[in-house]
């Protein structure tokens, strides 16, 4: 079934080209067919996804069609939908997300939510989060809490300045900062915080080839890449963030769930206690995390 049959004569209705839609995204072996088509034909018709529901039987313009037929074979051939429509929803908030910059994923919800739970308790909480990609977690974090202070660092030009529109399309420029640097460089020397929580590069090097199409061919490999075993970022979390954590300060973050076990071990070596893996809503390990309460141990 060629795209190109969606120039025939017949009337393509919203409903006809659903259909027609999912099942070329099925034949083409993307695993969301009816999702993405649905988010895709809304982008072309400029309304909702709620909305296409009640215009079933509307045919498409003839600029719709075009456009339609254009994000479908794009998708077909494994470009990513949040690129093609500009945009991910991550937390029940919509963000802006472009070419070289990582999309949001419903596992890293987990993160967000954990640190929601360890702020609740606080008033005007300090929180860190390195490698902010489209800034979505401390924007997430920001959203939920109205009191805590998010500083956030990104070192790549492309999504330093998504994330910078982000923040501002989000109105928390006065509570989320966003500083231009690696890891921990651009932060203050002695400024501490309740919560340092990233999401780092994590996959090892040799199996970025093996990953989906739409990922290996189309998302920034800057931030896929954790080195030969996947803990190059993860280990100067570890080491490094004590001296940015408040005695009774946590750290946590993302990673694959086989690297869990190796990760809690890094964190017990280097002095945190009170150190767990937590489930996303696969049942997978997702994130590890542990509180610094003071350690006499330098390494």
């Amino acid at each position: 079934m060629a795209a190109e049959q969606m120039t025939t004569d017949d009337p393509w209705t919203v409903r006809r080209v659903l259909d027609w839609t999912i099942g070329y995204l099925k034949e083409n072996n993307c695993e969301n067919p009816r999702l993405d088509a649905e988010i895709l034909l809304a982008h072309a018709r400029r309304c909702q996804r709620i909305q296409l529901y009640t215009q079933y039987d509307q045919p498409l313009s003839d600029n719709e069609r075009t456009l339609m037929r254009s994000l479908v074979k794009r998708r077909a051939a494994a470009e990513p939908v949040a690129y093609l429509v500009g945009h991910r929803e991550f937390f029940s908030l919509e963000f802006e997300v472009a070419p070289e910059v990582f999309i949001p994923r419903p596992d890293t919800e987990t993160l967000v939510s954990l640190a929601l739970d360890l702020l609740k308790p606080l008033t005007s909480p300090q929180v860190l989060e390195l490698c902010t990609g489209t800034g979505c977690v401390p924007i997430a974090i920001a959203k939920n809490h109205s009191t805590v202070a998010v500083t956030t660092v990104e070192k790549n030009p492309a999504p330093f300045s998504v994330a910078q529109r982000n923040i501002e399309k989000h109105a928390l420029t006065d509570r989320v900062n966003l500083l231009r640097g690696d890891l921990f460089e651009p932060i203050e020397p002695r400024k501490q915080f309740d919560i340092v929580v990233s999401n780092p590069p994590y996959i090892p090097k040799a199996e970025i080839s093996t990953l989906d199409a739409d990922v290996r061919s189309h998302e920034p490999h800057e931030a896929l890449d954790g080195g030969e075993d996947g803990f190059d970022i993860i280990r100067l979390l570890v080491q490094q963030s004590p001296d940015y954590l408040k005695t009774g300060g946590w750290l946590m973050f993302e990673l694959s769930p086989e690297q869990a076990e190796t990760a809690c071990q890094l964190m017990r070596e280097r002095g945190y206690s009170d150190v767990r893996s937590e489930d996303d809503l696969s049942a997978q390990p997702r994130v590890v995390l542990g509180c610094w309460r003071g350690s006499s141990s330098q390494g």
